[in-house]
């Protein structure tokens, strides 16, 4: 039975990167993906800011397309902001994975594609796990650290689904379509939200640019019963012909790929992240944001801190993974609450009214601000923009009574 330091199953941002980590640190890691193609499960938005391929340490031939641009759509409001200089990147899922997968093969680690995950089992202090190779019968590989990076499956965490707690849950469904020219270069710069009834009820959807003449156009929803709409919604494909056909206004184009994929958020963050040799990363924890959905670049963090109390365990520093837990708690825990109850608000009680209000707020921060509050959870700029909509308010009713009173007005 051949044998591992760590064995990490799920070759995502969060699982390959660890494998990275491990391999670079002189472990003997073997990290596990059921699909035979890094194509084959492309189902990630893949949007970042500029920050974290320097980070992770990304290439830039795993960007899809840089964007300078943010734009937000609501039923009855539209709000943009632009900087002169590249903000954030799309990323190629498909070849950031593959990229960090070559990285642990690079640094002496080892990668199985086609290789299902069955089962694991205690034995003599170590851990016996089952895989099952496509076409051929399962082998048993031995390891001293496994690692659940399955995403919202959490796969090995949870084996009996009916054992899983209630999920904060949500759907998303994306098309991958190629466009003509003067279509591409109106969104070639620009990440291009929208909220509202109009677009997507009971969530939010997107277009995003890629390579040359591709865009991402997507829609996600929150699974729960809205507090003011009826219980029928249109479909998640419907969302997405709408943005076409009325945003884009595109009679005919061509459909290259159709994925999507369903997050499962543990109110809280009160999921299992170890049991005995058993450590869990990514999704798998939640290492996504409840507000907006982004979960690369936490669930690669989580691997990076993750893998840190992995190397500490191996030579005998630590006899659990507790810390790791309360340590993901200090990062995530305050941001990751409050994020939650945004979403619930925003997705599943506001009215189109109550979100056309909360754009105009946003839209008299700075292009910094937005990113602060949208990708570093800052807050407190919300209340920047109520209060400079309010003390706006408040000069143009002074600058009134003034001119009324036939007084000039050196208000500002």
């Amino acid at each position: 039975m051949k044998s591992f330091d760590v064995i990490i199953v799920g070759a995502g941002p969060a699982g390959g990167h660890c494998a990275r980590q491990l391999a670079a640190s002189g472990i003997q890691v073997l990290l596990v993906e059921q699909q035979e193609t890094f194509a084959a499960n492309n189902f990630s938005s893949a949007v970042t800011p500029l920050e974290t391929l320097a980070k992770f340490e990304l290439p830039d031939s795993i960007v899809g397309s840089f964007w300078n641009e943010l734009v937000i759509v609501s039923t009855n409001v539209r709000k943009q902001w632009e900087s002169s200089t590249p903000v954030g990147a799309v990323l190629n899922f498909a070849k950031l994975r593959e990229f960090l997968a070559g990285e642990v093969t690079r640094n002496g680690g080892e990668v199985w594609l086609g290789h299902r995950y069955l089962s694991h089992s205690s034995d003599r202090g170590q851990t016996v796990v089952m895989l099952k190779p496509k076409g051929q019968d399962a082998i048993a590989v031995r390891t001293r650290v496994l690692v659940d990076a399955t995403g919202a499956t959490r796969s090995l965490m949870y084996p009996q689904r009916k054992t899983s707690p209630a999920f904060l849950s949500g759907s998303g469904i994306e098309y991958l379509i190629e466009v003509d020219e003067s279509t591409y270069l109106s969104c070639a710069k620009s990440l291009i939200f929208f909220l509202g009834y109009q677009w997507m009820p009971q969530g939010y959807s997107w277009i995003f640019p890629m390579e040359k003449n591709i865009l991402k156009v997507g829609a996600a929803r929150y699974n729960g019963q809205h507090q003011i709409l009826e219980d029928t919604y249109p479909a998640i494909k419907q969302s997405i012909e709408v943005l076409i056909q009325e945003y884009l206004h595109l009679d005919s184009y061509q459909r290259l790929e159709t994925h999507g994929s369903t997050l499962h958020y543990r109110n809280g963050l009160q999921d299992i992240y170890y049991r005995d040799h058993v450590v869990a990363i990514g999704d798998a924890v939640s290492m996504v944001n409840a507000m907006g959905g982004e979960g690369i670049r936490h669930g690669m963090a989580s691997a990076q801190i993750a893998s840190e109390y992995i190397q500490e365990y191996l030579i005998g520093r630590r006899g659990d993974f507790a810390d790791y837990q309360h340590h993901l708690h200090r990062e995530f825990k305050r941001p990751w609450d409050i994020s939650e109850r945004i979403a619930k608000k925003v997705y599943l009680q506001y009215s189109d009214r109550r979100i056309d209000q909360g754009l105009a707020y946003l839209g008299v921060l700075e292009f910094s601000e937005v990113i602060e509050l949208l990708f570093y959870y800052r807050f407190e700029n919300m209340t920047k923009g109520v209060r400079r909509i309010f003390l706006s308010k408040l000069t143009g009713f002074w600058q009134k009574i003034l001119q009324k009173l036939g007084l000039s007005s050196t208000i500002s």
